[in-house]
């Protein structure tokens, strides 16, 4: 997907409804019996326009207060503006908004955090960020739910044999060089995971997935087009193939709108983690 989209509140509303189905509520309701203090203080790094809160608000014990981390004040002052959820409780919630790069994260701008948490981040933040993120948390003693974190595979009803040509460009693009800063991809997750069982912290991963198909033919074509576009500008050898790729798996989606046989379905895997300190 382009940077562009990635990055915009119309890409992140697209998306929250299956991000919403595609997390893990085993880990979930694992985060929050380790609440057993209130008040609930929640750290959202990459909060986006909140949809992390939205859906984890619900799940957790009050009375709760949520900032909301990200590097645009754009996104995050829409987070704040919008009807606020309410906790397990079913009282609402304080938000706040905090603007600022992942990499200047301290274990001061962490304190008294009862929980840190982030959706689809990992795969997209450099080494020094990710080492940045966990010993903040670590330092804070702050456990961390970090979810959706892409695993590179994706698996497409019908297959095609141009998919994994496609697939290989795409996963070495999540890896490139890009303003300075080398992305980690499908590496996020195990390296995050693998820096606080260093720790001696406690490490649960489990894998999810996206589930696309016709009843979300607006976010399936979004996402395959802007996919191809990834894999394209890693491999413009591909450029020949990718309109016909393209328009072929579009008319899929087309069939499956309509209710015919031959409309496309993909799983794209995740894997989420929840990390917290031993006794």
């Amino acid at each position: 997907m382009s940077e562009i989209l990635e990055t915009s509140g119309d890409w992140l509303d697209l998306r929250e409804p299956e991000d919403a189905v595609a997390r893990s509520l085993d880990l979930a309701r694992a985060a929050a019996a380790l609440l057993t203090e209130g008040p609930v203080v929640v750290h959202d790094l990459g909060s986006g326009t909140g949809s992390m809160m939205r859906w984890l608000a619900p799940l957790l014990p009050g009375p709760q207060s949520w900032f909301l981390h990200d590097w645009s004040s754009l996104l995050t002052g829409q987070a704040i503006t919008q009807a606020r959820p309410s906790d397990r409780d079913n009282a609402e919630i304080s938000v706040f908004g905090r603007t600022g790069n992942l990499v200047d994260l301290s274990a001061e701008d962490l304190a008294g955090a009862s929980l840190v948490t982030a959706s689809a981040l990992l795969d997209v933040l450099t080494s020094p960020e990710i080492h940045t993120i966990v010993g903040a948390c670590i330092a804070a003693r702050a456990p961390a739910l970090f979810l959706l974190s892409v695993t590179g595979g994706v698996h497409f009803d019908p297959a095609d044999e141009r998919d994994a040509a496609f697939e290989s460009a795409f996963n070495a693009h999540q890896l490139r060089d890009a303003n300075g800063r080398r992305q980690l991809g499908r590496y996020g997750a195990p390296i995050a995971s693998g820096l606080f069982a260093e720790a001696g912290w406690q490490v649960c991963k489990t894998t999810t997935q996206w589930r696309l198909d016709h009843h979300q033919s607006g976010l399936l074509g979004e996402w395959f087009c802007g996919w191809v576009d990834a894999a394209v500008e890693q491999d413009p050898q591909l450029r020949t193939e990718a309109d016909r790729y393209r328009r072929d798996r579009l008319a899929q989606i087309e069939l499956g709108e309509q209710g015919e046989l031959g409309g496309l379905s993909v799983l794209v895997d995740h894997v989420d983690v929840l990390a917290w300190p031993s006794p």
